[in-house]
């Protein structure tokens, strides 16, 4: 089913009864959560920034205002476009965060630290939420119907969870992986090349593997408890 035929409550929840499959609703709440394809390429475009401002100058402050300002543009390009602002600014309070570290510090490896961290919290916590049977994603499609823990009452849902959680770790644990070696050598350039390449590209490769996943199941919706809460 099309996003278009995805209707939305008056709260910004995704309403479940407009498709005809778990799998469907489940790989079209992934995909907005997870911002879409310009979602990602907003998040990776102010690390691309500083990396070039810093092959340009070897300066630390160019670099970051580099940064800074591409997220603040791609801010005000939404705003424009009377569009939502979340994905910009999971990319802006990241870089910001990262620009204070980096200053306080004065190292420019360190601006990719946070994100180092981040993912590598995130590949821990994807892991711990399987083993406890309430995998992450759960969460999200929890969100999604204003239920945060009534999805976890469906085994066949906690599976399905679980198996696309344990795919969306797999860029998490490669990016903590592969940058924390390059951070701490202090490779700067080769951190901007690690963070980009193993960004949205990684992420939609994920995304195209769960995909697949779902795209093998019809569990249909009425069945759900996704549509049959309280019952």
């Amino acid at each position: 089913m099309s996003d278009e035929a995805a209707v939305e409550l008056g709260s910004g929840q995704a309403d479940p009864r407009r498709f005809r499959y778990v799998e469907d609703f489940v790989r079209h709440q992934l995909s907005v959560s997870l911002g879409g394809a310009r979602g990602m390429i907003e998040s990776a475009l102010p690390f691309v920034a500083f990396t070039i401002a810093w092959l340009i100058g070897r300066q630390l402050y160019p670099a970051l205002a580099a940064a800074v300002g591409v997220a603040i543009v791609l801010a005000v390009i939404r705003l424009v476009q009377r569009q939502s602002v979340k994905f910009v600014v999971q990319a802006v309070i990241p870089t910001a965060i990262a620009a204070l570290v980096a200053t306080r510090t004065g190292r420019a490896e360190d601006i990719f630290l946070p994100g180092i961290l981040y993912n590598g919290g995130l590949a821990v916590l994807s892991v711990i939420t399987i083993a406890v049977r309430w995998p992450l994603i759960g969460f999200i499609i929890g969100a999604a119907i204003g239920d945060p823990t009534g999805w976890a009452k469906d085994r066949g849902l906690v599976r399905m969870t679980s198996k696309l959680t344990a795919v969306l770790a797999v860029p998490y644990v490669a990016r903590f992986v592969i940058q924390l070696p390059l951070y701490l050598a202090g490779q700067v350039v080769l951190l901007g090349i690690a963070k980009v390449a193993l960004g949205w590209p990684l992420l939609i490769g994920a995304l195209f593997v769960m995909g697949l996943m779902l795209s093998k199941g019809r569990t249909p919706m009425e069945d759900s408890v996704l549509v049959n809460r309280g019952e």
